[in-house]
Order: structure tokens, then sequence, then C-alpha cells
């Protein structure tokens, strides 16, 4: 018993040495072969108790909290395995998928396949690869009907009312919109061909794809009862939705503008992060924009804002300004004094919705959230109820025109 005891210190003193000696990153270190096979035997060791102990771990889970998710795998390697005809695999899981977010009786929360999440992705970003055109179809064929400001296709000399009839060595004549987006889109840097029809005359350019960037903030100023009125319409809440709102703001104010209307009618809204910023160029670091509530709490998000507008604000709503945009004009009608919300009820979407990628290419949207007004009101289902309710006096109005009842009510209560 004793010569054990010996050795056993022997070789914990020894260990101890060689533990010493693999972390003196400072000395030059040599192992004899006895000592390398010993610390790779405890190495090896120590990798199998740790395994063993995941494994259990993961076992453990497995059997007492993933019961439904076995049989769902279970349910899944039977019908590959067993069913008379072939199964496309892709198509079975995404139908899973499918099936368990559409049974949280949710309208905001759903599937994505790839190309909706392509679709998608591109809108809440607000950029993609591509040439720069917005195209519409028609059966005489798909025309170009906005260009974007600095794109591929401005610099190609692709104009407005160009006719699009093929790209590289197809004919896209009759194309849907979706097969031909297909075809301009690519990896940023690669040429595509485009051959187009201009008063009669056929034209081909050659263009480098690039990186478009989405406008979604356009502005003016109105002249209007010897007044400067800054007009700013915001169409969504993409993740460069704020630097382009910043950006025509300032130039609004370069231009001395004495009041302003915030247009966000028919915006179904987008980053929460965007109209935080928006606000925050409005309200101090005192003032609450909105609260976010989940299942045990509710937090109050606060302005990060070092400056404050004191001028004249009319926000425009319509049925169809929803979420992001609901916040904004409910933080303006509960908070700005010299405010006014003209238009109608708006749409009335009180919940915040996760995306995640899937491996495939396709997503989901589940709800996780909820926001309330700065005050804790929950709008979902209500909505914002404008200051002065106004509707438009011709369903085929042309915004900012002469029937646009909405916008020219702004204007008078701004000129008075």
């Amino acid at each position: 018993m004793e010569a054990k005891k010996k050795n056993k210190g022997k070789i914990t003193g020894r260990f101890k040495k060689w533990w010493k000696k693999l972390w003196r990153s400072e000395d030059s270190v040599s192992f004899n072969i006895v000592e390398v096979i010993v610390v790779v035997v405890i190495a090896i060791l120590f990798g199998i108790i740790v395994g063993c102990i995941l494994a259990y771990g993961k076992g453990f889970v497995r059997t007492n909290d993933s019961l439904y998710v076995q049989e769902l795998v279970d349910t899944y390697e039977g019908i590959v395995d067993n069913y008379y005809d072939g199964v496309d695999e892709e198509t079975l899981v995404n139908a899973a998928i499918n099936g368990m977010v559409g049974s949280l009786d949710d309208s905001y929360s759903y599937y994505m396949d790839e190309n909706e999440t392509f679709d998608f992705n591109q809108r809440v970003d607000g950029s993609y690869v591509g040439i720069g055109a917005t195209i519409s179809y028609s059966e005489s064929g798909n025309s170009i009907i906005e260009i974007f400001d600095d794109s591929p296709a401005e610099k190609s000399g692709l104009q407005v009312g160009d006719i699009i009839l093929s790209v590289g060595d197809t004919n896209v004549v009759g194309y849907q919109l979706s097969e031909l987006s297909a075809l301009l889109i690519g990896d940023i840097d690669t040429k595509v061909k485009i051959k187009v029809l201009r008063n009669d005359e056929e034209k081909t350019v050659t263009l480098t794809r690039g990186t478009v960037i989405i406008p979604s903030v356009n502005s003016q100023v109105i002249d209007y009862a010897e007044k400067k009125i800054g007009y700013i319409d915001i169409d969504t809440f993409a993740a460069n939705t704020y630097s382009q709102f910043d950006k025509q703001l300032r130039k609004l104010e370069e231009d001395n503008i004495d009041s302003l209307i915030i247009d966000v009618r028919d915006n179904l809204g987008g980053h929460l992060s965007q109209v935080n910023k928006i606000l925050s160029l409005f309200f101090d670091k005192k003032t609450v924009l909105y609260q976010i509530g989940t299942k045990d709490t509710t937090e109050k998000v606060y302005s990060s804002g070092k400056e404050k507008r004191d001028y004249d604000i009319v926000v425009l709503i319509n049925y169809n300004s929803a979420s992001a945009s609901e916040i904004l004009a409910s933080c303006f009608q509960e908070n700005y004094d010299r405010a006014t919300i003209v238009g109608l009820q708006s749409y009335g979407k009180g919940t915040i919705q996760n995306a995640i990628q899937l491996s495939t290419g396709s997503s989901l949207k589940y709800t996780t959230q909820r926001w309330l007004t700065s005050s804790g009101v929950w709008l979902d289902g209500i909505g914002v109820t404008p200051d002065e309710e106004v509707g438009q006096e011709d369903d085929l109005y042309t915004v900012l025109g002469d029937n646009d009842t909405q916008f020219r009510r702004a204007l008078a209560i701004l000129g008075e």
C-alpha cells in the first residue's frame, strides 16, 4: 500500500510539472514520449467524460421535453421511407413548417418560401443587387416606369418607356414580372445585356449589376399661403429609411420651411429601429416614444434625441397606415403639442414579429411582442384615431393633386 501511495505521489507531481510546462509560453517546451502518451490518454478520458455528460443531458431533454418533436420526426421519416410514390423532402418540410405557423391563428405569423423571402428581404433591407429600374407588366410588353438615381440603368442610358425585349439570350416578351426580375437580379459586378424597344427602334445596352438603394423617402417644398411648407413621404420603414429621412429633413430646413407634413398613408410599417431614430429627431431623451410588451414585462422605449423641433406638423394617415406608421403617428399625437393627425383611422396592428431565416433560403415570421403607445394604450384592432377625420372625395385621387382631400386639408391647417 505504501509503495502505491508513493507512486501516486510521483505521478501527481510529474503531471503538475508537465502542466506547468504546457502553459509556460515564454519558454521552449519539449516532452519525452512517455509524457506525451500520458497527456494524450488523459485528454481522451476527459473528452469521453464530457461527451457522456452532454449526451446524457441532451437525451434527458429530448425524452422529457421533445416528445412531440420526436413524433414529428418519426412521421417525416415514415413518409419518406414508406410512401408508395416519390416524395420531395423540401416540400414536405416546408409544408410542416407552414402548418405549424398557420396553427397559431395569427395573420401576422406566416411562412415564406425562398422567392417570397428574397422579395421580403429586399423591401426591409432597402437595397438589392440589380439594375435599378421599376418595371410594369402589360400585354404590350414589360416597360420601364422608373429609373433610380445613380443606378446601373441610369448610367447605361435606359429610359422610362423602354420596353424590354430580351435579357441576355432570353426573349422575355410575355414574361411575368417575377420571371423577368429573376433574370435582371444577380451577383454584384456581373454584366447583363438588355435589348429594349424605344420609339419603334431596338437598342441594346450592357449593364454592370450593382447595389441599388431603394428610395423609401421623398420630399419637396410647397409654397402655400405665403408660407413654405415641407412635405416628406415615407413609403416604408426599411433598414436605410432613417438616413434618407434625416438627409431630406435637413435639406428642407435649409430651405427655411415654416412647417412640415409627414405622410405615412399606405405605409405598412417595417423596422422599429428606423422609426425610433426618426422620432428621436423631434423629441428629447425624456420622451417615451412607445412601449414594448412581452409575456411578462413591459419596457418603455425612450428617445435618443439631442435636439427638438418646434414648428407645426401634420401627420397624414389612412386605413393602410400600420405598425411603425402608427407608432410614429401616436407618438406625435401624445407628445408633440403642435402636431395634428389628419386622415382616416389607421389599420390597428399592435404586434411585433420576429423573422427567422432558414437554411433552405425560406423563412418564417411569428409574433413575439406587442407595442403600446407612449401612454401605454394598446391599439391592436383599433388604430390611431385622427384629430381631424378626413376621407378622400375621389377614390382615384392623385397624391398631392387637387383631388387629394387629405393633403389639401393639411395645407389649410398649416397655412392658417
